[in-house]
C-alpha cells in the first residue's frame, strides 16, 4: 500500500537525497523547506527558543492536517526545537537522525564523526549523548571539514563532494570506524565506500531500513 510522508527539510537539496534513497518503494512525498527558521535562530538576537519551538510546531501539525502516514524531519536542529509533549498527532514523527544514533551507539568503540556544517555539530552531539545514555558513553571524535559546506550551499554539489572525498581518503588507513552526519554527505561518502571498500556509516541507509520496518513499506516491484 502506497504511503503518504511529508517531510520538513532546512534546505531543498535535501528533498533529492530522500527521494533517491527511497526510490524503490511506494510512496508519495509532500516536501516542506523552511530555511528561515535557522536562518532566525542564528542571526536574530531576539529570536528566541520558545520561538522557534512554536514555529517548529507550526509545521508539524501543518504537515499533520495534510493527512500524512507520516512525517519525517531531516534537519536535526528542527528536531531538537521539537517539543512532542505539545503535540498529540495520530502519526509518527519520523527523525532523521535517531537510527544513525542507534547504529553508532551499538558500535561500542571510538570512532570519528565527520561534519561540513558547523552549525549542526552542537545541535546533534547533544541530541546523540542524550541517546547513548540508553547504551553507556559512546566515545567519538568529532571532525569538521572546513570550508566544505560553502559550495553546497551554493549550488557546487561537484566540488563539494570531491572536498569530502579528498578528506575521506585521509583516513584510509584509520582503524576507527568513520561516519558522516550529514545527508548532504552521503553521496560521497558511498563514492568513497565503493573506490577504498571501506565502510562509511551515513544517517540516510540507517534510515531507509528503520522505515522499511516502522511504515511497513512497499516495494515498487511487488517483492
Amino acid at each position: 500500500m502506497k504511503k503518504k510522508i511529508g517531510c520538513l527539510h532546512a534546505h531543498y537539496t535535501n528533498i533529492e537525497y530522500i527521494e533517491t534513497a527511497f526510490s524503490k518503494f511506494d510512496i508519495e512525498w509532500l516536501h516542506f523547506v523552511d530555511p528561515g527558521l535557522m536562518h532566525r535562530v542564528s542571526t536574530d538576537e531576539n529570536f528566541k527558543n520558545s520561538d522557534a519551538q512554536k514555529r517548529v510546531k507550526e509545521q508539524v501539525e501543518w504537515i499533520a492536517e495534510c493527512k500524512v502516514d507520516a512525517i519525517l524531519i531531516t534537519c536535526t536542529n528542527y528536531i531538537a526545537f521539537l517539543n512532542e509533549e505539545q503535540l498529540s498527532l495520530p502519526m509518527p514523527i519520523i527523525k532523521i537522525d535517531e537510527p544513525y544514533f542507534k547504529q553508532i551507539c551499538q558500535l561500542q568503540q571510538p570512532q570519528m564523526i565527520l561534519f561540513t556544517n558547523p552549525a549542526t555539530v552542537e545541535g546533534t552531539v547533544k541530541r546523540l549523548n542524550a541517546h547513548a545514555e540508553k547504551y553507556g558513553a559512546v566515545d567519538f571524535e568529532v571532525i569538521i571539514i572546513d570550508n566544505a559546506f560553502e559550495f553546497i550551499m551554493q549550488g557546487l554539489g561537484v566540488r563539494y563532494n570531491q572536498e569530502i572525498m579528498n578528506f575521506l581518503y585521509q583516513f584510509k588507513n584509520e582503524i576507527r570506524p568513520l561516519s558522516v552526519a550529514q545527508l548532504s554527505m552521503v553521496e560521497a561518502a558511498k563514492r568513497y565506500e565503493l573506490e577504498t571498500g571501506k565502510t562509511v556509516i551515513n544517517p540516510l541507509d540507517a534510515l531507509v531500513d528503520s522505515m522499511i520496518v516502522q511504515l511497513e513499506l512497499s516495494s515498487l516491484s511487488g517483492l
